[in-house]
């Protein structure tokens, strides 16, 4: 399965991508960044999942941005769709078997640390994994990764600190915390908000897998988290997708001079 996707792929003229990225719900404007080379609908290529969430665009963009070839997926796919962990982190295995030397992903999630406001970023530190399954679970390919990936620093301290040190220089509010990764499609109860505060500053609904991947394969990774809701389990008001598209969208700008800035000191 993998040599097919990635035998279509090369013959689509994706031969050396260097950067991955992963672009969350709401946040495609860095695509506006890239010059295009490529555009591919991920049911074109083999293998592939579809994505059937009607905000995720479902499109594989190759192209250039500060002389680096980027591989990017606009729009993911997630454990709530139906599909496995192993269909989930698919495409992350395919962008590092085509040669990415960096994963940096995207994210919408809702703030827990209260000290954390709607429309700010976050960058992940740690996370939690309430995702009832593991992508590694099966049989192992000891090609891919070792049975038994350690995960004791998931988030590449070499990307974290320079994103840190571009907020600071940008002058962008960049949070660092935790992110708990549950399955969805609900949002949370009054009382799982209460539950995952005592250990987490934000909560979403992917990432964790595709980090898991990441680890397997030797692949450094950073994410960031757009805060688009603030779950305050005592002053809690109905979840709307509307609001929380509207705000990734308003808070998209610096994630993108983030990751724009990142790319071209890489």
């Amino acid at each position: 399965m993998y040599d097919q996707a990635i035998n279509y792929l090369k013959s689509a003229g994706i031969t050396s991508p260097e950067i991955g990225i992963v672009l969350g719900t709401g946040l495609g404007k860095m695509v506006n960044e890239l010059d295009l080379i490529h555009v591919l609908d991920y049911g074109q290529i083999p293998n592939f999942p579809v994505a059937t969430v009607e905000f995720h665009h479902g499109k594989l963009l190759y192209g250039e941005l500060f002389g680096k070839k980027i591989l990017a997926m606009q729009g993911r796919f997630h454990y709530y769709e139906g599909y496995s962990l192993q269909q989930v982190t698919f495409p992350i295995r395919i962008m590092k078997l085509l040669g990415i030397n960096y994963l940096l992903l995207s994210n919408a999630a809702g703030a827990l640390n209260l000290n954390y406001k709607k429309g700010s970023l976050m960058l992940i530190e740690d996370h939690i994994n309430f995702l009832p399954d593991n992508p590694l679970r099966g049989l192992n390919d000891d090609k891919m990764g070792p049975r038994f990936p350690d995960m004791h620093q998931p988030y590449s301290s070499f990307l974290n600190e320079r994103l840190l040190a571009i907020a600071l220089r940008e002058k962008i509010v960049l949070h660092k915390g935790v992110y708990v990764a549950v399955p969805g499609p609900n949002f949370e109860t009054r009382a799982e908000y209460r539950l995952f505060r005592n250990y987490a500053d934000a909560v979403g609904m992917s990432t964790v897998p595709e980090v898991i991947v990441a680890n397997h394969m030797g692949l450094p990774c950073a994410a960031v988290s757009v805060l688009t809701d603030e779950c305050d389990p005592d002053n809690l008001s109905p979840a709307s997708i509307d609001d929380i598209l509207e705000t990734a969208g308003k808070a998209e700008e610096g994630l993108v001079k983030l990751f724009c800035s990142l790319i071209r000191e890489l």
